[in-house]
């Protein structure tokens, strides 16, 4: 057990994210808590889309995080969440952090696991500051295939936009994947850590680390969000406050994250 953190598991919800936000918005945090369901009915991805999630086959939960820092001095949380969600499968599974890269796992810009180009997890954060001075407290979701990518993918069908890993796929034949509570604690553990150290020192240290892990280096990528034109260029790493750095002719201009979709350009 963590040493710092409430732990809460459930059968059923709707959506973990929503259930700590809720209690936020109430006033009624006030130390970490995270949260794992069984059976998540309406996960929440991006832009409001669901996540597809499966009891038996998927881990979802979120972490209610107090940061000191106010909400912009929180720029690079989402790449921490992602070096930290590595760290916590490593440990889970007994793999070094070397043979995870090895055998095909990577991070994307800004957001989501992958493993050989197949999507593995998905991180989303929400949450703020209700008063200047008071905690910025961030809900922190993570939702990760564990076994059975191809069930995933005929489930998702037309609306798939990417094709589906699991983390079984990183387990050799010779092994099992680990008890889902197992992974989570262990997922706690390495988020606790990591966290706690961004709200002390920020995401600058981190910025090496997460290149080493970037799924898209040195590609030609389109970037597109909510009411603006889409944009195009070569991925160039991301700068010390996670933004990703775009060659565009003879410009860089630095993309920060936020609803945005990444695609590689053919």
């Amino acid at each position: 057990m963590t040493a710092n953190c409430i732990l809460e598991r459930v059968a059923e919800t709707k959506s973990t994210n929503d259930d700590l936000l809720a209690r936020w918005r109430a006033g009624e945090l006030i130390d970490p808590v995270a949260r794992i369901a069984h059976n998540q009915t309406a996960g929440k991805g991006r832009s409001g889309r669901k996540w597809l999630a499966k009891p038996k086959d998927s881990i979802c939960f979120s972490l209610a995080f107090p940061f000191r820092r106010g909400p912009a001095e929180l720029s690079g949380l989402s790449l921490l969440v992602g070096l930290a969600v590595i760290s916590g499968i490593a440990q889970a599974c007994s793999l070094n952090e070397a043979s995870l890269h090895s055998l095909g796992l990577r991070l994307k810009w800004p957001n989501d696991l992958l493993l050989n180009n197949t999507k593995l997890g998905g991180i989303l954060i929400e949450g703020g500051q209700t008063k200047v001075g008071e905690p910025t407290w961030m809900v922190i979701g993570i939702g990760i295939n564990l076994r059975n990518a191809k069930s995933f993918e005929i489930d998702l069908g037309v609306d798939a936009m990417q094709k589906v890993g699991s983390l079984d796929q990183l387990i050799p034949p010779s092994s099992s994947l680990p008890d889902k509570d197992f992974i989570w604690l262990k997922l706690i553990e390495s988020l606790e850590r990591y966290l706690a150290d961004f709200d002390q020192s920020g995401f600058a240290r981190y910025q090496h680390q997460w290149a080493h892990w970037d799924a898209y280096s040195e590609q030609h990528v389109c970037i597109s969000g909510a009411n603006k034109d889409p944009i195009d260029g070569i991925t160039k790493g991301i700068d010390e406050y996670g933004a990703l750095l775009l060659q565009q002719d003879h410009q860089t201009i630095a993309i920060h994250a936020g609803d945005v979709s990444l695609r590689v350009q053919a």
